[in-house]
């Protein structure tokens, strides 16, 4: 049986992870933080362990004595922070930890067969805003988030040690059951308003959870992905119109008003919900970073490399994984109101 070391598999995209793991017949760990939830990580064929990023020398120790002989066969670096206060934290997380935890692999000989990093589209920054080019793996990274800058860090890391056999995934927007961002926008439409930043055109790429997953294992089984980064996405990218039509239908709401925000307006929004995080301590979805996102015009992407290095497949297309999406949200929303 091979064996599987998922990282970070406390969050939305790694419960996925260990369960696809354990259905193509991977001795799967689940490495999480000790204060991390273990909701989605009940299966009980699942190796739980505990991993301290912060200490050098606890985490080898943990690592050493977690290894199933010989060692892991694949590690999924899934570990991230998506937001966060200020630069300091994005680094720890996104570069640090990362580094952290190669140098704990090294240290004990426990370096895998391979070793895929999830890092992300916003390392990769502004696309051509103009003629909407799209983004592809030969474009220059300009990161203009302090997101994307750490994720960028982590991936020159990787890149200036060859000895490391890693592979490079860039996803775009991933979204699915549990996953809290584009939550906000269902709930939004479900309540019949749909919000929008900016009034010039703006194209959105997609990739449902299970694609994201599926094209994971794929990619470590594959020859030909060692050394190389990929853009995930669903081949295709839709307009916010669109975006909210898909949305509607699955939630059969007929009436749904569209509400766009200045630029202007979303900044002012974006800068005073930072500064209240940062009286309370607790991280904003909507902040100066996120601002830079949701005002970048063209996400539209190409997915040639990892259509043909690993054959790249999308089974749930926007309208299919939005069904799915829109079901379990549904599912929550009605058990929810039971309980009460």
């Amino acid at each position: 049986m091979k064996t599987l070391l998922v990282v970070g598999a406390g969050g939305f995209i790694g419960g996925f992870i260990c369960s696809e793991g354990l259905k193509r017949g991977f001795d799967t760990w689940a490495g999480v933080r000790a204060t991390t939830s273990r909701r989605y990580l009940s299966d009980g064929r699942l190796h739980i362990v505990d991993f301290d990023y912060d200490s050098p020398t606890d985490l080898a120790r943990q690592l050493r004595e977690a290894a199933p002989e010989g060692g892991w066969d694949m590690i999924i670096y899934n570990l991230g922070a998506t937001k966060a206060m200020n630069f300091g934290d994005f680094n720890r997380i996104n570069f640090e930890y990362l580094r952290t935890f190669v140098h704990a692999l090294e240290s004990e000989g426990l370096m895998p067969r391979k070793f895929l990093y999830m890092s992300s589209l916003s390392a990769l920054g502004l696309g051509d805003e103009k003629n909407y080019t799209p983004m592809d793996s030969t474009m220059t990274p300009r990161p203009n988030t302090r997101y994307g800058l750490s994720k960028i860090k982590a991936e020159m890391y990787l890149e200036t040690h060859p000895e490391i056999p890693w592979t490079i995934f860039r996803p775009t927007g991933v979204y699915g059951p549990h996953e809290k961002d584009y939550l906000m926008m269902i709930e939004c439409i479900d309540r019949h308003f749909d919000f929008g930043v900016g009034y010039r055109k703006q194209m959105l790429t997609f990739i449902y959870v299970d694609d994201l997953v599926a094209a994971m294992f794929d990619a470590l089984a594959s020859d030909s992905t060692m050394h190389k980064k990929y853009i995930i996405s669903e081949p295709r990218a839709y307009t916010q119109t669109e975006f909210r039509s898909i949305v509607a239908k699955a939630l059969g709401r007929k009436a749904v008003i569209p509400v766009r925000l200045p630029l202007w307006a979303a900044w002012v929004a974006s800068f005073v919900a930072e500064k209240w995080s940062h009286i309370t301590l607790k991280p904003s979805t909507l902040n100066c970073d996120k601002f830079k996102i949701m005002r970048q015009r063209n996400w539209n992407c190409s997915v040639a490399d990892a259509q043909r290095d690993f054959g790249l497949k999308i089974d749930y297309p926007l309208e299919r994984g939005i069904d799915e999406t829109v079901k379990a949200y549904l599912a929550e929303k009605a058990a929810s109101k039971s309980k009460k």
